[in-house]
């Protein structure tokens, strides 16, 4: 009889030897992270993104999707082992001079991935990168990184602002010390929680059987819509709280939507607490649903929110509004254009998932660590729901893997602070990515009907927009996205006579949100293409029938609303935009145009104009000190999550200061130990979070500066800041003696000031495409692209590009490539990465980002907004191209291959 070789107990672990015997089933890659090794990410669980890459042997692998018992007698390689303690890996030190990261979630598996390439691998990145993904790059830094291109710059004192400046927490993220949501060692009594969620889109729960979930080992508690205070509230954080409906309870007992969570189970193990979801025993009564908007507004549709006894609307929000006479208009139009644009919903597909830990602490208070954009607002939530006195709660973020408007939503805090409330132990739960399908937000999906009336020459004399919002469930955003789709879209062009009709409507989908756009990404792809449909009509090419009409410096910013807004120009670089991408597309570059006569070629451009922030109530705060030892501290409450925002703000202050970035130490996204800030979303992370600072750094050199007179006995007027020193002709007097002697007699070295999103400067943008079309297969093949944005003057260029380039990315996904199906019963049928289809590195060209020369006057240091309106050109600017190469307008997104066949075949 042959003997059994006995299973290794053990594993060599970034060269320590680990003993430790992975549970029955378990991957490597929650091994590992117990094991404290949490540079090894989760974004799929299935082996589709990569953050989870490791070595085996010096193999890299998947080790989400890698046995963790197979490991076991090899030797495993992590990030935090590719170097010596206190070395770097050469493609560490690429990643870092090319700061080819943004939240950097993805990065330590994109490392692990790339650390391993040959020659002939680099040189075939498309095909060598297909199993890691990023969400937030765009993949050009990345680019660059692999071919050893260096991007940033020295960090001189006094030339902060305008300056290629690193991430401060760059070194951690390439090596795996960056700690996010879920990194951090299990606190003592940590249990897990997970959610039950409806197989229905919709129905009324009769009762819930918990026994046989009880009885399971490790099943602590079952919670369901008998256990939770029964108050409404929104999702969607925003600072006035009445803009968004109060619809939603912790847990109902109506389901509106498949996926909506209807009981929670709390165990000792996530295995035991998904095994408790299985065995709850719910007995529902169906209730009719209806999917699509003009169904549910129609009489007799199946009323999503109706209270007993109540007639209710499906139409949550309407908005209409009129400036001059559309009529008028029409009638003196020499041309009409009149079609129906429609785009699709898509979800944020930020890698890291939505996630929460809470727990009360030595302090009696409650603690909660989550992935938010707006922990402040959270808070608030809680506390209205639990009624909690603010002082007993505190939340906050550490880093955060991406978000895109995605966590501008309260989905994951609630429940942990429920159980533990109610257990009195910590709690955790972490979303799976099929969660996040079918249980988080997703963008609007939006119909947009236009009607353009316009002279012989292409002036415009009328636009009339109706817009239909699917808003899902629950109508957190619906009204304020739906607001943007008939703003700023309307107002980039210049028309006595507009007309808007809007209607955010309740359906048994699950639910829509924020997502970078904001609801004026969807209008812009109908009127942008509207516009392009009118110019071919009149035999008018795209850049003359926009130029003719779009807003000017002297113009009057305005939609649908004769209220006047707040809205002005700190800068205008339209203009300039409209040029340098026309030049760009007139020259040649690009890939060439593939061979043969079934290929056709067309080029296409839209511009997009975005309010920098929105019209609601949003402020920040930001408190600085100066420090003994001559450096500063920042405290600001914005979410860092790869917008780049600690860079930025260490940037403003520096510049203020006259000081190196580096000499600035910053906190941020805390309730207890930053100032009050609405959130990081809506384009308002320079604009008003970076105000703030602005505001702060110059309070605090007055006070320096001040102190630095009286103590000397000199004119204020003649002091100035260097790097380190206070200056006043030859005399110079290093910080850190200025602070003992300030300390010496109580004196305090420290600012706290206000920023208040008012009044708001406009952003502008313009896409180019030249593209290839294949008329028998529908495969698109972008030849090149092209972008210009007015931001006003960068304060990080090289971060400007880069949240362009990601924006860029995130259109091409949502023009070519994204798509979440639904069955006939509302469930969603790929919730996965590999059926979903972010775009990957070989999806994603690499675009020539260019800036208008402006300086702002409103925004901080001359900067405006970057990162969100470069997603709105996007997809009109691909529909755009594929009308000139195939002369068949593609109206409805996503273009996939079979959609634009039949298009063509029909035509």
């Amino acid at each position: 009889m042959n003997a059994i070789t006995p299973v290794p107990k053990s594993i060599l672990i970034d060269g320590e030897t680990v003993t430790a015997e992975p549970g029955p089933g378990q991957c490597l890659r929650t091994f590992l992270r117990d094991q404290g090794a949490f540079g090894v990410k989760k974004g799929c669980d299935q082996g589709d993104c990569g953050a989870c890459t490791v070595w085996l042997d010096g193999h890299p692998v998947h080790s989400c999707i890698t046995p963790a018992g197979r490991a076991m007698g090899h030797a495993v390689t992590t990030i935090r082992g590719l170097a010596p303690p206190g070395e770097l890996h050469p493609v560490q030190q690429a990643f870092l001079n090319a700061q080819a990261y943004q939240c950097g979630f993805c990065t330590a598996g994109m490392i692990m991935t790339v650390a391993t390439f040959d020659d002939a691998q680099r040189a075939d990145l498309p095909r060598n990168l297909k199993g890691n993904l990023c969400r937030c790059t765009g993949y050009r830094s990345i680019d660059d990184a692999i071919h050893g291109l260096t991007e940033v710059e020295t960090d001189t004192a006094g030339k902060a602002c305008g300056t290629n400046l690193p991430n401060p927490f760059g070194p951690g993220i390439v090596t795996g010390h960056a700690h996010y949501t879920m990194d951090i060692a299990p606190p003592e009594g940590l249990v897990h929680l997970k959610v039950l969620r409806s197989p229905h889109p919709h129905a009324r729960i009769t009762a819930i059987g918990r026994d046989k979930a009880l009885a399971i080992p490790g099943v602590v508690a079952v919670f369901t819509w008998e256990d939770v205070p029964q108050r409404l509230f929104s999702t969607a954080t925003h600072e006035d709280h009445l803009v968004d409906p109060d619809d939603t309870k912790v847990l109902d007992n109506v389901v509106r939507f498949v996926g909506q969570r209807i009981a929670a189970v709390v165990a000792e193990t996530v295995a035991a607490a998904e095994e408790g979801c299985r065995a709850l025993d719910v007995s529902y009564e169906i209730l009719p649903a209806v999917f699509d908007p003009e169904e549910a507004m129609a009489p007799g549709a199946p009323q999503i929110h109706a209270e007993p006894g109540a007639e209710r609307d499906n139409v949550f929000a309407d908005i209409h509004g009129e400036v001059g006479s559309v009529a008028k208009g029409f009638a003196e139009a020499d041309i009409i254009h009149e079609k129906t644009y429609s785009t699709s919903r898509v979800q944020h597909s930020h890698l890291e998932t939505h996630g929460s830990i809470a727990w009360t602490g030595e302090d009696g208070r409650m603690h909660v660590r989550t992935s938010t954009q707006a922990p402040f607002i959270a808070k608030q939530k809680l506390c209205h729901i639990f009624d909690l006195k603010p002082m007993k709660l505190h939340v906050f973020t550490e880093r955060v893997g991406g978000g895109f408007g995605g966590k501008q939503e309260m989905l994951s805090e609630d429940l942990c602070v429920l159980a533990t409330m109610k257990l009195g132990r910590p709690v955790k739960w972490e979303f799976t990515r099929e969660e996040q399908f079918i249980g988080a937000s997703t963008r609007h999906q939006m119909t947009t009907h236009v009607k353009l009336g316009a002279k012989s020459d292409g002036k415009l004399t009328a636009i009339e927009i109706r817009v239909v919002s699917n808003t899902g469930a629950y109508g957190g955003h619906g009204s304020e996205t739906l607001g943007a789709s008939l703003g700023s879209p309307m107002s980039a062009y210049v028309c006595a006579n507009k007309k808007a009709q809007g209607f955010a409507v309740y359906t048994n989908m699950v639910p829509a949100g924020g997502f970078r756009g904001y609801g004026a990404s969807q209008s812009t792809f109908a009127i942008e293409c509207a516009i392009d449909d009118l110019g071919r009509s009149l035999g008018i090419d795209p850049f003359t029938i926009r130029r003719r009409n779009m807003i000017g410096p002297n113009d009057w910013i305005q939609s649908v609303w004769e209220e006047t807004a707040d809205v002005g120009f700190g800068s205008y670089g339209l203009d300039q935009c409209m040029d340098l991408v026309e030049a760009a597309l007139a020259e040649d570059g690009g890939l060439p145009m593939p061979a043969g006569a079934d290929w056709a070629e067309g080029t296409g451009v839209a511009l997009a104009m975005l309010d920098c922030g929105p019209p609601t109530e949003h402020r920040s705060g930001a408190l600085m000190g100066l420090k003994g030892d001559g450096t500063y501290h920042l405290a600001v409450g914005s979410t860092e999550m790869g917008n780049g925002s600690v860079t930025s703000h260490r940037q403003i202050a520096a510049s203020v200061l006259g000081a190196r970035a580096g000499s600035i130490a910053i906190i941020n996204a805390d309730t207890d130990r930053t100032p009050y800030d609405t959130g990081t979303f809506a384009s308002t992370g320079t604009v008003v979070a970076g105000q703030a600072v602005n505001l702060a750094a110059v309070a605090l050199r007055d006070n320096i500066l001040s102190f630095a007179a009286r103590h000397t006995g000199t004119d204020r007027e003649a002091w100035g800041l260097e790097a380190d020193v206070a200056v006043a002709g030859n005399h110079r007097i290093p910080l850190t003696e200025l602070h003992a002697a300030g300390r010496a007699v109580g004196h305090r070295f420290e600012a706290m000031r206000k920023a208040y999103l008012s009044p708001r400067t406009t952003a502008f943008n313009v896409q180019g495409f030249r593209l290839a079309v294949n008329r028998v297969t529908a495969e698109i093949r972008i030849l090149r692209s092209v972008h210009a944005a007015d931001i006003g003057t960068p304060i990080n260029p090289m971060q400007c590009r880069g949240q362009i380039d990601g924006a860029i990315a995130m259109g091409l996904g949502w023009a070519l490539t994204e798509q979440m199906l639904y069955d006939d019963h509302g469930t969603m049928t790929n919730p996965a990465l590999r059926n979903y289809r972010i775009p990957a590195f070989s999806d994603t060209p690499r675009t020539e980002v260019m800036f208008a020369k402006t300086h702002d006057t409103i925004g901080p240091l001359g900067a405006k907004s970057q990162g969100e309106c470069a997603i709105n050109p996007v997809a009109p600017a691909i529909s755009n191209a594929l009308a000139a190469a195939t002369g068949v307008r593609l109206a409805h997104l996503p273009f996939l291959a079979d959609r634009i066949y039949k298009d063509l075949q029909t035509a």
